[in-house]
């Protein structure tokens, strides 16, 4: 959460920095602000809400910017502190010398700040990040260096954070640090940039190094110095970026969440393209790096994720089990990282995660590499620190998604744990081969199954428009599709603010059908294959006698659930193993027509941001 994007060189400081800012603004869009190296001094600008207000104030200001040489600027996630002007970054230290943007949170903040004011340090924020530029400016006034400063100041931080700094009496660098939280630095010829997520910079270069924890980054327009806290230098190796500029395009789309939805199709071509060749051949997992030996005798396996992603994690529990009949636990990061584990080195451990920095993941990750268990990341960011940490990577390929809600990338999860589950299966040979090659077929049918969706929404949109006013939504499912209802849930209540849950068909009757009259829809993912098909129905049927409103979502042809069903939204046949995979598709729509129909912002959601990296 939050954005930085900083840039030394000749080019134009304020364009450079806004247009990064803008292509980060899915990560915090509460304040923005940017601070300007130029004429001799440091000039500040902040303001609250989103990017656009930045962009007029900085606009206004045009005459009195002369010629900036430097700059960093910040979108803001909310953490310490609630959105205003004084708790915007960037943050100064007391004679207004030094600047800093942070993101991340500064746990022993408090403590630092006691003892800063002690030295008389004059504190106007109600942030952990102004700690930082009263601690680092104090450093400085004893070692007049920057870097020594920046230095020993992080020594002295205890949390995550991704930082830059500039000073008044230092020109022409920018510093920047980081420790459980992205920073990296951007080549270019004679400028550089230093900035939290890739999109910052995608369009001015694609030559990159990352920083890993506890390394600092002195960046001047021709130069890139990178050193660990005791001041060593570090090599590093500089990476090509694998992303285009027309990724931050919205195509013609009028949200990047429509685009990334369409988007879906072919997301899954690219994913199976390399790793499914034909229905004869195995699946092809080549940075799977697990011994076949320890495959074919694994019996547990965990996986640890959070939001969407949790959703996408407990249909592979579900994949896994019923392919390999391995056993499967499935929890949230935030849980994992605050219990005892019975992880250990026999334990297959996967990590899921979008953008590969979620914080939860990442300290979940490490506490079960301590324990010698082998670590498996499915990510959309093979680029990412999660990734880095992996012996085994599965990449979704899904390209950059913008929009808040996961859509795209949700997907792509559900497919690679497919993958993953065949390529197990065939190491053990759990399956029988007549099925195995059913279901692979199936898996190269799909993208077609997702484009008949795509090809006709005018049902889904009717249905968006007769639900639109209702303030509340229970979805229900049975089997593989309760993370599916579980997932159009959160895409509901994430873009539209209305109250959704998820919940399993049989508990309904367990309190929740309490709740039920004429002001509650229910939607019933009925998808025929098992025995729950009809205990679905069965518990629509009592929804209907409590008077709900009932959406049915499904493959059927059964002509009866139109008296059942207020609506009903038909989905090509598959087999009910795979039917998430297409099944998320018209509830991703739906939320989508949805919050279109009131009016909300789709693509930034409040209280939200796009990569949680904070715990």
């Amino acid at each position: 959460m939050c954005g930085i994007v900083g840039y030394i060189g000749s080019g134009d400081v304020v364009s450079v920095i806004l247009r990064g800012l803008t292509n980060l603004e899915y990560r915090g869009y509460d304040s923005a602000g940017m601070a300007l190296r130029d004429d001799g001094t440091i000039k500040i600008y902040k303001t609250l809400g989103k990017l656009i207000n930045l962009k007029n104030e900085l606009e206004s200001k045009r005459k009195e910017i002369i010629h900036p040489t430097a700059g960093i600027g910040h979108i803001r996630w909310a953490t310490h502190g609630n959105p205003s002007l004084v708790n915007a970054h960037p943050h100064t230290c007391t004679c207004g010398k030094l600047v800093v943007v942070h993101n991340g949170i500064i746990e022993n903040y408090k403590e630092l700040r006691e003892e800063l004011l002690k030295k008389g340090c004059k504190f106007r924020s109600q942030t952990d990040t102004e700690t930082i530029a009263h601690l680092v400016a104090d450093e400085y006034a004893s070692s007049k260096d920057l870097e020594v400063a920046l230095r020993n100041s992080v020594i002295k931080l205890q949390g995550a954070y991704a930082i830059c700094v500039m000073h008044k009496d230092v020109p022409d660098v920018i510093i920047g640090a980081r420790k459980h939280a992205p920073l990296l630095v951007g080549i270019g010829e004679n400028e550089n940039f230093i900035a939290s997520d890739t999109p910052a910079i995608i369009e001015y270069t694609k030559k990159t190094i990352y920083l890993d924890d506890n390394e600092i980054a002195i960046v001047s327009k021709d130069k890139v110095k990178i050193t660990n806290t005791k001041g060593k230098v570090v090599e590093k190796k500089t990476e090509i970026l694998p992303f285009e500029p027309v990724a931050l395009s919205k195509m013609g789309f009028k949200h990047f969440m429509l685009k990334e939805i369409y988007e879906q199709p072919d997301v899954i071509r690219n994913l199976l393209n390399g790793k499914l060749y034909d229905i004869s051949s195995p699946i092809a997992l080549n940075e799977v790096k697990i011994d076949k030996g320890i495959i074919k005798n694994l019996n547990k396996i965990q996986i640890i994720a959070c939001g969407t992603s949790l959703h996408a994690s407990l249909v592979g529990k579900y994949i896994i089990e019923d392919f390999t009949g391995i056993s499967v636990d499935v929890e949230p990061s935030s849980e994992y990282i605050y219990r005892k584990t019975t992880t250990d080195e026999s334990t297959l451990v996967i990590g899921v995660s979008q953008s590969g920095e979620t914080a939860d993941t990442m300290t979940a990750i490490k506490q079960a590499k301590e324990k010698k268990s082998h670590i498996l990341i499915i990510t959309n960011r093979p680029d990412s620190n999660m990734a880095r940490y992996a012996d085994s990577l599965i990449p979704v390929n899904a390209g950059i998604e913008v929009s808040v809600a996961a859509t795209k990338s949700y997907t792509a999860q559900l497919i690679s744990f497919y993958l993953l589950a065949l390529h197990i299966a065939e190491i053990k040979g759990s399956l029988d081969e007549k099925y195995l090659k059913n279901i692979k077929h199936e898996l190269i049918q799909l993208p077609y199954k997702i484009e008949e969706i795509l090809s006709n929404t005018t049902q889904i949109q009717e249905c968006a428009k007769k639900f639109s006013s209702f303030k509340n939504f229970i979805y229900i499912a049975r089997g593989i599709n309760l993370a599916t209802a579980y997932e159009g849930a959160l895409k509901l209540k994430e873009i539209s603010y209305i109250n959704a849950t998820g919940y399993a068909a049989g508990e309904l009757k367990h309190g929740p059908i309490a709740m039920l009259d004429e002001t509650m829809p229910v939607l019933s993912i009925l998808i025929p294959g098992s025995i729950t098909y009809e205990k679905i129905l069965s518990n629509s049927e009592e929804a209907k006698a409590r008077n709900a409103k009932l959406i049915a979502l499904t493959s059927s042809d059964d002509k009866n659930l139109n008296n059942l069903f207020d609506i009903v939204i038909k989905i090509p046949k598959v087999s009910e193993i795979l039917s998430p995979s297409i099944a998320c598709v018209p509830l991703q729509l739906l939320a989508y027509y949805i919050a279109e129909f009131l009016g909300k912002d789709v693509d930034q959601p409040r209280n939200l941001a796009k990569s949680v990296t904070v715990e």
